[in-house]
C-alpha cells in the first residue's frame, strides 16, 4: 500500500462516520467517553491501591539508628533483620512491621482502646463503648512501669521505628483503607505509636484467649438455668471424659511447688453451696456487652490451638520436633507476621538471634525459636474471670455498692468517644472493687437493672448491676516473658521466662538442642476463696465470694520435661490430673482433638513431613458420635436416604472435595439441623448451640437417652423422641443441600458450603466508604475441609451458617536437628496491602496443605533472599 493510500484510509473512515445518523454518532461518542473514563478510573484506582506498597530494596534513612541495618526478604516477602545493637534491631522491626501492617496495628490499638469509631464511624460505637468500659488501656498505662528496663527499652525502640515510618508517610501511603475512609470524613492522621499501644493490644489479645470465654460461659449458664431449670441446664456442661490425657499427666504440688514426679497432694477447695443465679436480666445486659466487644484474637468453640512436641526418641533424626498451629479468627491481614531478628554478633550487647511469628504491634517473636530453644503455645483455658452481681443504690454523694453490711461509693468516670461523621458520644463508666460494670454498656441496661431487684430482703430502690473481675485487669509484665523466651539457652531457662506471663494463660511446649522437651502451663490464675468454682456469677455483697487477691505462684503451675510416651500435646484440654489441689477452671475442651493428636503422633516415627500431615488431619470427631445413630434411622429409599447412604463405609475424613466430601457435607448439615431442632425451642438465642466440642459431648450423652425431654419440641402438640428428631434433621439436611448445591447427593462437596472468608475486623458499619473499603481489601473465599474438633480445626457456627469462623492462623513445624529444615505458613501473606503479591499468597498454600521453607542460619537466609533493603542512620 502506497503512502498516499495509507493516508486516505483514516479519511474515508472519518467521512463514513460523519455520514452516520446523528443519534448513532452521539451514542458512539458516549461509548468512547465511557471507555476512556473507565480506563482513567482504573489507572487511578490502581495507583491508589499500589501507593502504600513499601520500599523493599535499596537504601532509606531512618532516624534513631546508630548503624546500618540490613533487611533481607525472601520469595514470600518474609523479612530477616540484621543489626549491630538491640536498640537498632527493635527499631528496625518496628519500621519494617509498619511498612507492611500499620493499618492493622492502628485498628488493633483503636479497637482495644475504644477509639475505632473516630476512624470508621458509628458502626464501631458499640465496641468502643464496651472497650472503654473494660478499660484495657488504663491498665496498660499502669503496666508500663512494671516492665524490666531491658524490655521497656526494646518496646520504646520498637515504637520509635514505627514512628520513623509514620513520619515519612502520608496516610494514603500507609494503607489504601485510609484513602477510602476519607470519603466518610474519618480522622485519617494516625497518632504516633506508643509503648502503651502495644501493651493495650496485648491485653485485648489476653482477654479473647483468657477472660472472654469464662465470662460468656457464666452468662450462658445463668440464662440457661433461668430458661429450663438448673438440673437440665447442668446436662449442657458435662465434665471432660476421664480417658483424655491432660497436658501434664501426673505430678503433685509439694509445699506450693509443682513436682512432676510427686504422687501426694492435698486439697484446698472444699465445696460450699454457691448462690443461685440472681439478676438474669442484668446478666443478659452484661452478656450483650461481652458480645459487643470486638473480636481481637478469636472467640467461640474453635478459638484455641494445637501445640505439640515430640522427643528425639520418636523422630527420624534423633532430635526433637516442635509444632504449633493456633486457631484464631479468620481475618485479613492475618494475626501473625513472620520475621527474623538477628544480631550480627550475638553477645551481651546484642543477644537476639530469633525467628518465628510476631504479632504486628508487639516487638519480638511470640512463637518460634532461637539458636538453642524452640517454643510454641496453645491457649491453656483456665478460668481467669468472674462476673459479679452487685447491689447498688443512689446515695447522697452518688451511687453506692453494698459490701457486706455497709454501703461504699461506686467509682465513676466520664469517657468521650469521637465518631467519624457524627457527634461525639459521652458515656459514664461505673466500677466497683471487683471491676467495671459491664451491664452499663447497653444504653438500656440502667432501666434493666432498676427493674431487677434482688428480691427477698432488698429495698425496692436497689439496682442490680454486673461487674467483671478479670485477672488481666491487674497490671503484670507479660512482655518480659515473651522477650525472655527469645533469650533462653535451654528448656529450663525458657520455663523460668514463662513465669512473667500473666495473660493470656498458655500451655507452652518447649524443646532444646540438647534434646530436652516439655510443656509448661503459664499465666496468672486467680485464687478464689474456698468453695467458689467460678461457674456462676458471684454475689458481690458477700465477702466470702471474693477472690483472695493472690494468683497461683508460678512455681505451682504444672509442667513436665519427661512427657508421657515422649510426646506432649496441648490442645486446650484439661491441663493436669484432677488431683491437682488448686482450682484451674471448668471450661476446658473435652479432649477429642487432643486424643486424636496423641494417637497420630505415637503411631510411628515422626519427621517434619509427617507432623505436617498430622496438622492437616481433617477426620471428624463428630462422626463417631453421630453417624452410628443416623445409620439406625429408617428412611424411605431414594431421595430420602441418599444422604444416609453416603455415610455407609465413609472414612470420616472431611476434605473440601473429592472422596468423602459429600458425606462430610451431609453430616454437617444434619448436625446443624439437629442442634436447632433439639435446643432452639427452649433456649434463648444468645445461648443456642455453637456446635463445638462441648456440644458433641452433650449430644453424645443424649443419644443414649431416647426419651430425654431435650428431644421434645415444646412448640408442637406431640411429644418428639430422639429418632423423630434425627429423622427430621436428616430429611431437612437433604433438602438444604439440594437448595445449596445439587439434587444428586454424590455431587455435594463440603467445600461448597464450608468457605474460608477473610474479613477486615476494623471495617465496621454500613457507611459507603467502609463498604467500598471492604470490597477492596476482602478477597474471595476459599473452599476448605475440616471442622470443629478436627485437628485441622475450621470451626463454623450453626446459627450463622457453614462459613469458617475460626481456623488455623499459621502452621509451624520446627526441626531441632537442623533449623533450616523447618517449615511454616501463615493464614495470609506478610503484607497488609491488597496490591501486594504477598497479601494472600500464603492463604493459597495453607488451604492446599502446603508450607514454605523456614530459613534461619545466615547462609540459608542469604540464599533465599530476593530483596535487600539497607536502613541507614539519618544524619
Amino acid at each position: 500500500m502506497s503512502e498516499d493510500t495509507r493516508a486516505a484510509v483514516p479519511l474515508r473512515w472519518w467521512r463514513a462516520f460523519r455520514g452516520l445518523p446523528d443519534g448513532l454518532r452521539v451514542t458512539t461518542y458516549v461509548a468512547v467517553g465511557l471507555v476512556l473514563a473507565l480506563v482513567v478510573t482504573g489507572l487511578f484506582a490502581t495507583a491508589l491501591v499500589r501507593r502504600p506498597l513499601p520500599q523493599v530494596s535499596g537504601e532509606v534513612e531512618v532516624p534513631g539508628l546508630s548503624a546500618p541495618v540490613t533487611v533481607l526478604r525472601d520469595a514470600a516477602g518474609v523479612p530477616h533483620v540484621y543489626a549491630e545493637t538491640t536498640a537498632d534491631l527493635a527499631l528496625a522491626q518496628g519500621y519494617v512491621t509498619a511498612q507492611e501492617r500499620f493499618f492493622q496495628m492502628d485498628v488493633r490499638r483503636r479497637s482495644a482502646s475504644g477509639t475505632l469509631a473516630a476512624l470508621v464511624g458509628e458502626g464501631a460505637l458499640p465496641g468502643d463503648r464496651a472497650a472503654r468500659t473494660l478499660g484495657l488501656r488504663r491498665v496498660a498505662e499502669r503496666e508500663l512501669a512494671l516492665l524490666s528496663p531491658d524490655a521497656r527499652a526494646f518496646l520504646e525502640a520498637y515504637a520509635d521505628g514505627v514512628n520513623a515510618y509514620l513520619a515519612q508517610s502520608a496516610p494514603s501511603q500507609l494503607a489504601v483503607e485510609y484513602t477510602l475512609l476519607d470519603l466518610d470524613g474519618a480522622d485519617l492522621a494516625p497518632a504516633d505509636w506508643s509503648a502503651v499501644d502495644t501493651l493495650t493490644w496485648l491485653k485485648a489479645w489476653g482477654w479473647d484467649l483468657g477472660g472472654a470465654a469464662a465470662a460468656e460461659d457464666e452468662v450462658a449458664r445463668v440464662l440457661t438455668a433461668d430458661a429450663v431449670g438448673s438440673t437440665r441446664a447442668a446436662t449442657l456442661w458435662p465434665t471432660p471424659p476421664d480417658d483424655v490425657v491432660p497436658v501434664v499427666p501426673g505430678g503433685a504440688v509439694v509445699d506450693a511447688r509443682f513436682e512432676p514426679d510427686a504422687t501426694e497432694t492435698t486439697t484446698r477447695n472444699p465445696l460450699r453451696p454457691a448462690p443461685g443465679p440472681p439478676g438474669a436480666a442484668a446478666l443478659a445486659a452484661a452478656g450483650a456487652a461481652l458480645d459487643a466487644l470486638p473480636t481481637w484474637a478469636g472467640r467461640g468453640p474453635g478459638a484455641g490451638s494445637n501445640a505439640v512436641v515430640v522427643s528425639g526418641e520418636r523422630t527420624s533424626t534423633g532430635a526433637p520436633l516442635l509444632a504449633a498451629d493456633p486457631h484464631l479468627a479468620t481475618e485479613v491481614p492475618g494475626p501473625w507476621m513472620q520475621v527474623g531478628l538477628h544480631c550480627r554478633e550475638v553477645g551481651p550487647a546484642c543477644p537476639y538471634d530469633v525467628a518465628g511469628f510476631s504479632l504486628p504491634g508487639v516487638p519480638g517473636v511470640v512463637q518460634g525459636h532461637n539458636a538453642e530453644v524452640a517454643w510454641g503455645a496453645a491457649a491453656a483455658g483456665p478460668d481467669t474471670a468472674d462476673l459479679v452481681v452487685e447491689r447498688l443504690r443512689a446515695g447522697a454523694a452518688g451511687d453506692e455498692v453494698l459490701v457486706g453490711e455497709r454501703w461504699r461509693p461506686v467509682r465513676t468516670r466520664t469517657e468521650t468517644i469521637e465518631v467519624a461523621g457524627a457527634e461525639d458520644v459521652e458515656i459514664e463508666v461505673r466500677s466497683t472493687r471487683h471491676g467495671p460494670l459491664l451491664s452499663d454498656v447497653d444504653p438500656d441496661a440502667a432501666a434493666t437493672g432498676e427493674a431487677s431487684t434482688i428480691g427477698r430482703g432488698a429495698d425496692l430502690d436497689e439496682e442490680l448491676a454486673v461487674a467483671v473481675q478479670w485477672v488481666g485487669l491487674r497490671p503484670a509484665p507479660s512482655l518480659d516473658g515473651l522477650l525472655g523466651l527469645a533469650l533462653a539457652d535451654d528448656v529450663e531457662e525458657a520455663r523460668r521466662a514463662t513465669a512473667a506471663l500473666a495473660v493470656p494463660p498458655l500451655d507452652v511446649v518447649l524443646a532444646d538442642r540438647a534434646g530436652t522437651v516439655g510443656v509448661q502451663v503459664a499465666g496468672a490464675v486467680p485464687v478464689r476463696k474456698s468453695g467458689r468454682d467460678g461457674t456462676l456469677p458471684a454475689a458481690g455483697w458477700r465477702p466470702e465470694d471474693d477472690w483472695t487477691g493472690e494468683v497461683l505462684p508460678a512455681t505451682a503451675l504444672p509442667f513436665t520435661t519427661d512427657p508421657l510416651d515422649g510426646v506432649a500435646v496441648a490442645a486446650n484440654q484439661v491441663p493436669v490430673d484432677q488431683d491437682y489441689p488448686y482450682l484451674l477452671g471448668q471450661g476446658f475442651d473435652p479432649g477429642q482433638r487432643a486424643s486424636r493428636l496423641r494417637d497420630l503422633l505415637v503411631a510411628g516415627e515422626q519427621s517434619v513431613a509427617s507432623v505436617e500431615e498430622v496438622q492437616r488431619d481433617e477426620v471428624s470427631t463428630l462422626a463417631p458420635v453421630l453417624v452410628p445413630a443416623l445409620l439406625r434411622i429408617d428412611l424411605d429409599e431414594g431421595y430420602a436416604d441418599d444422604g444416609q447412604q453416603l455415610l455407609r463405609g465413609w472414612d470420616l475424613d472431611q476434605p473440601a472435595d473429592g472422596p468423602g466430601s459429600a458425606a462430610a457435607a451431609y453430616l454437617n448439615a444434619t448436625w446443624r439441623e439437629l442442634l436447632a431442632a433439639t435446643f432452639h425451642d427452649e433456649l434463648l438465642p444468645s445461648t443456642w448451640p455453637d456446635g463445638g466440642p462441648r456440644w458433641i459431648q452433650v449430644v453424645g450423652g443424649l443419644l443414649e437417652e431416647p426419651d430425654d425431654p431435650w428431644w421434645d419440641d415444646t412448640a408442637t402438640d406431640r411429644v418428639e423422641r430422639r429418632d423423630d428428631v434425627l429423622r427430621a434433621a436428616m430429611l431437612e439436611a437433604r433438602d438444604e443441600l439440594v437448595r445449596r448445591q445439587a439434587q444428586d447427593a454424590e455431587r455435594w462437596t463440603w467445600g461448597h458450603q464450608h468457605l474460608l472468608r477473610l474479613t477486615s475486623p476494623g471495617l465496621l458499619g454500613d457507611g459507603a466508604a467502609v463498604g467500598l473499603a471492604r470490597r477492596v481489601v476482602e478477597p474471595d473465599p476459599w473452599p476448605v475441609g475440616g471442622g470443629p474438633g478436627s485437628v485441622d480445626t475450621t470451626s463454623w457456627d450453626p446459627v450463622l451458617g457453614f462459613e469458617v469462623t475460626t481456623g488455623p492462623s499459621m502452621r509451624m513445624v520446627l526441626s531441632l536437628a537442623d533449623w533450616d529444615d523447618s517449615r511454616w505458613v501463615a493464614l495470609t501473606g506478610v503484607s497488609g496491602h491488597p496490591a501486594s503479591e504477598h497479601y494472600t499468597d500464603q492463604t493459597d498454600l495453607l488451604v492446599r496443605g502446603e508450607s514454605l521453607p523456614f530459613p534461619f542460619t545466615p547462609e540459608a537466609v542469604a540464599a533465599a533472599a530476593e530483596d535487600e533493603l539497607t536502613l541507614l542512620p539519618a544524619p
